[in-house]
């Protein structure tokens, strides 16, 4: 029986890292992150919800969604997050298990979902995996990644639950302090076991 794996982690933990390597050894990795930009492609219904709510100085000259802009919202307000996750949650939700559905048939479906336990969404998976790093390096990482100030990076890492929290909920955990050869360790070592 083909199993259900939520796979998350804490922005700059390298669960984006993770989900590569096991899309390398030829699962099928289902992304929120890639449904959540679908969600708002010009056309869609959340496109307009979201442009109607946080107002056309959102958009681009090309009149995209500025993702910048609207995170520079939704990181410093949680109310204005929650009311971007209620448009875009649903809309990933219906993509994310049509896709699911179809994979299942085939093969083990990892979804790799940076919200899993905060939507409940590992109530819908046989196994659930946190990849982490201590706090240290994911401030480092996401300083150096998304060229963002000290207080600017820790109020996108304040914005998630803790990885902390995310490792005790989840049935196994990838630690992500080492090099990336340690993390395709673990994950082989999981991609066996199945």
């Amino acid at each position: 029986m083909n199993k259900v794996i939520g796979l998350t982690g804490g922005i700059a933990s390298g669960k984006s890292t993770a989900s590569d390597y096991i899309k390398s050894q030829g699962y099928p990795v289902l992304d929120a992150d890639i449904y959540s930009r679908k969600a708002l492609d010009k056309g869609m219904p959340g496109y307009k919800k979201v442009v109607d709510h946080f107002g056309r100085d959102i958009l681009d000259e090309s009149f995209e969604i500025d993702r910048k802009k609207l995170g520079q919202i939704i990181f410093t307000d949680k109310s204005e997050r929650e009311m971007l996750n209620s448009i875009v949650h649903p809309e990933v939700r219906r993509m994310m298990n049509e896709d699911q559905t179809r994979f299942l048939e085939e093969s083990h479906v990892f979804l790799d979902i940076p919200l899993l336990f905060e939507n409940g969404l590992d109530k819908n998976c046989d196994i659930t995996i946190t990849v982490f790093v201590n706090s240290d390096v994911q401030l480092a990482r996401l300083m150096a990644r998304n060229q963002l100030s000290k207080v600017d990076a820790k109020a996108r890492i304040n914005s998630q639950m803790s990885l902390e929290e995310k490792k005790k909920r989840a049935t196994y955990q990838f630690d992500n302090n080492g090099s990336k050869t340690d993390l395709y360790a673990q994950i082989n070592d999981f991609l066996n076991s199945l």
